[in-house]
């Protein structure tokens, strides 16, 4: 297992002083860095963020490839009832590993598809169960407090189509939800589904190697205990003081360089792999809402955070590029290279006595693609916007595994730089409090008044 970082095109010396860091402050700076490092294992240790332990869980792998193999051959769709952390690290892993929609191939029994039911729009759920058999589909329902409006709603959606086709649903719903608590649990209690439990210290937006991300991959098909020992190794690289080993560190260190100190308050994911492209849209719900806060760990008001955009390479040079290279110079890139792609696209060598044909006439899509990002980075750096560049051996289950547990650790290193809680979301509640009064749950109808204030506040604008 193989990745790099490389920092170059941060630097001063390649983008100038006005947008890039000077060697003099990353040396400054590395105290801080490694005073990220000791307060967030300090806090890990102590049991408080658990997504590092995650890796080195062995019984719930072995458990979760248990029922998979179980269940194996009875369902050629695995559909999943989830939204935000409970529906990005299923599709990254399946994207990553698998290939994106609509090219994996025929779905079977041994070949099951996925579908993700992340979003309440009517007409996209009556439309997803329209492309499903009710007895050849499988739904795990995954909420982490087991009463998220969106996924309960869709849910019970779901459970009808099940049980107008099937009658009784024990053996087609798997319940992914906090053990002992909420209303899912109880639920699935009651009607004997299956349950993994999600540990109380792993947040939605860490807990791709959890079951909420581990059994939608096995039941698929992926190799989830080579995705974890992936991500062993990396959480082992992640502990370590040594800046060039612990890349998640180095990186943490000059992306909080740059953001702050050059300001740079928008971040620019940019795969250059289809297959990394589920993982960049995972990418942006990690870093938003860990690292968008209104206050540090003091108490003071600091509305601090750093917007994440996903482009996708090479298909947004020609839709976004323009607006990197001419438009505000207020972005921070970060590209993600793969070393190896499974095929290489060979173009054909016949002659056309025609330039921009002959000239890339017996080369290959791998060339061309790498040749593409390298130029793009060329460019960026021309016009002094920093960037810099990640790179995987190739993407299979434990580059994939490394890379996801090495960017949650950036995360967590930068979140401790900043002084912030990188894994509470005050600012999310609030808006879920409004749509339970709206909906009329018990117990939130202050919430409702306070939307009936609001209404009326934009009536009198009007």
């Amino acid at each position: 297992m193989n990745i790099q970082f490389d920092e170059t095109n941060l630097l001063a010396d390649m983008v100038g002083r006005a947008h890039g860091v000077t060697r003099a402050e990353v040396e400054r700076a590395q105290p801080k860095a490694q005073k990220a490092l000791a307060g967030f294992r300090k806090l890990s240790d102590a049991g408080r963020y658990g997504f590092p332990q995650l890796p080195f869980q062995s019984k719930v792998v072995k458990a979760i490839v248990r029922f998979a193999a179980e269940a194996r051959g009875s369902f050629d769709t695995v559909c999943v009832v989830g939204i935000g952390g409970s529906a990005l690290g299923a599709w990254a892993l399946d994207c990553g590993l698998r290939g994106p929609h609509p090219v994996q191939g025929a779905f079977t029994t041994g070949h099951p598809r996925l579908v993700i039911l992340d979003n309440v729009d009517p007409d996209f759920t009556a439309a997803a169960l329209a492309s499903m058999d009710p007895h050849k589909t499988l739904v795990v329902v995954i909420a982490k407090s087991g009463g998220t409006a969106e996924t309960v709603a869709t849910f019970l959606i779901v459970r009808e189509w099940l049980q107008e086709a099937l009658g009784a649903t024990a053996g087609r719903i798997v319940a992914v939800t906090t053990e002992g608590k909420g209303d899912l649990y109880a639920l699935a209690q009651a009607e004997g589904y299956a349950v993994f439990g999600i540990p109380e210290n792993v947040g939605g937006r860490f807990s791709v190697l959890t079951p909420v991300g581990l059994v939608p991959a096995a039941l698929i098909g992926i190799d989830i205990a080579k995705l974890c020992r992936g991500a062993a190794k990396m959480t082992d690289d992640c502990w370590q003081p040594d800046l060039e080993r612990n890349i998640a560190l180095r990186a943490a260190l000059y992306h909080w360089l740059v953001w702050t100190r050059k300001d740079k308050p928008i971040q620019v994911a940019f795969p250059y792999s289809n297959h990394l492209w589920g993982t960049a849209f995972w990418f942006r719900q990690l870093w938003a809402e860990s690292l968008g806060k209104a206050t540090n760990r003091k108490g003071e008001r600091v509305n601090t955070g750093q917007t994440p955009i996903a482009a996708l390479g090479a298909t947004d040079q020609h839709s976004q590029v323009q607006l990197y290279i001419e438009g505000p110079n207020d972005k921070v890139f970060t590209f993600w290279a793969v070393k190896r792609f499974r095929a290489t696209g060979l173009v054909p060598g016949t002659p056309t006595n025609l330039p921009a044909f002959d000239s890339l006439a017996g080369q290959s899509l791998a060339k061309l693609i790498d040749a593409e990002r390298r130029a793009t980075a060329a460019a960026l750096t021309e016009y002094g916007r920093p960037n810099c560049t990640v790179t995987l051996d190739r993407v299979d289950e434990e580059h994939l595994g490394a890379f996801l547990q090495m960017m949650e650790f950036q995360t967590a290193f930068l979140g401790e730089m900043l002084n912030i809680d990188a894994f509470n979301q005050e600012g999310v509640e609030l808006g879920k409090k409004l749509t339970f009064g709206l909906m009329g749950r018990a117990g939130y109808e202050p919430y409702r008044a306070q939307f009936a204030a609001y209404e009326k506040k934009r009536a009198a604008a009007k």
